[in-house]
């Protein structure tokens, strides 16, 4: 099994907290999204993962590249990187990783995290992984006849086809006839709405006689804005609070309390406070003289004479004001 992770975009909508780093390196419970998002599919599948392959652009840098790497190191397999420095769609951005597209694979794109209990049946032509929402217009969606097989793909429609929305995560049983379908948009100008889709090649394997189902999650959880990320931070906590170690060994809490879930990176020291529910802090971040709840914090901050809630506030960053909602990126000092 092969996994094969598009993950070229910065993340604009997301900003300022992807300014310095891109959207599937922002951590969620002191994990990337990406790291969050393997993790997941690698409990999904019985079958050992041969290689993930991270699509990136080339000037992300080599830390970035080291921290994807380690990712696929610490799930015992094999990470390989490759670019796309042109966003010319799904489809392209797929045949980026074409070496990786043999025998079984994973498509996931590294913007959405799922909670399911499942184990992927492997006989399957192809599992489209859906979940029903009220507004599908921005995505993907799928039509099923009456024995669950996929029957039409729409991508983003004007007019109300489905409300079964394609999340972005895709099973195959032959990698190499996505490959070869894939190739047969790019070398023949096949656009959807300027962009070269994978909708296209679904259909055209469908016409061809392929047998899609549709897979379904317990929960999809978004990171396209800052609401999105906090709400999707305070999920991951509840459900991780039983299985993982949310607070490191070396945190000094002083005249504290913690309301769990939390999670509190190593070296955070937290003195005075009230922290939680559902609140990440990052590594080596000083909390003091505040009440922090519903938030996510990243690295070596400063915070004091703070009450705040429902904010994302990045690395490096120094705040010692009255302030709440907040949505601010690294490298940041606020001092009223």
């Amino acid at each position: 099994m092969n996994i094969v992770i598009p993950m070229a975009g910065w993340g604009s909508r997301l900003r300022p907290h992807t300014l310095t780093v891109p959207k599937p390196l922002i951590k969620i419970a002191g994990k990337s999204i990406v790291h969050r998002l393997v993790e997941n599919l690698s409990k999904s599948v019985s079958e050992p993962i041969e290689e993930i392959a991270f699509i990136i652009r080339e000037d992300f840098g080599k830390e970035i590249e080291n921290n994807l790497l380690e990712i696929a190191k610490s799930l015992n397999t094999k990470g390989i990187i490759v670019y796309q420095d042109e966003p010319l769609g799904t489809a392209h951005a797929i045949m980026c990783a074409k070496e990786s597209l043999r025998g079984n694979v994973i498509v996931a794109f590294a913007d959405t995290l799922f909670k399911t209990d499942f184990t992927l049946d492997t006989n399957a032509d192809g599992v489209i992984w859906v979940s029903k929402i009220d507004d599908p217009s921005a995505f993907g969606v799928i039509k099923l006849n009456e024995q669950n097989i996929i029957t039409e793909f729409v991508e983003k429609p004007k007019e109300f086809v489905s409300d079964l929305a394609i999340i972005g995560i895709y099973y195959f049983k032959d990698g190499a006839y996505l490959k070869d379908e894939l190739q047969y948009l790019l070398d023949n100008d096949i656009k959807d709405k300027g962009e070269y889709q994978l909708t296209n090649a679904l259909e055209n394997m469908k016409q061809k006689g392929s047998k899609f189902v549709p897979g379904k999650v317990d929960e999809w959880l978004d990171c396209g804005n800052k609401n999105a990320t906090v709400h999707t931070n305070s999920r991951i906590l509840e459900h991780i609070k039983k299985d993982e170690k949310l607070v490191h060994d070396s945190v000094i809490i002083e005249n504290s309390i913690i309301i769990q879930p939390c999670y509190i990176g190593e070296n955070t020291k937290i003195v005075n406070s009230v922290v939680g529910p559902h609140t990440s802090i990052g590594a080596n971040t000083s909390i003091q003289d505040s009440r922090i709840s519903n938030t996510i914090i990243q690295t070596k901050s400063i915070i004091s004479n703070q009450v705040i809630e429902n904010s994302m506030i990045g690395s490096n960053t120094s705040i010692s004001s009255s302030a709440k909602d907040l949505s601010i990126g690294d490298y940041n000092q606020i001092s009223i």
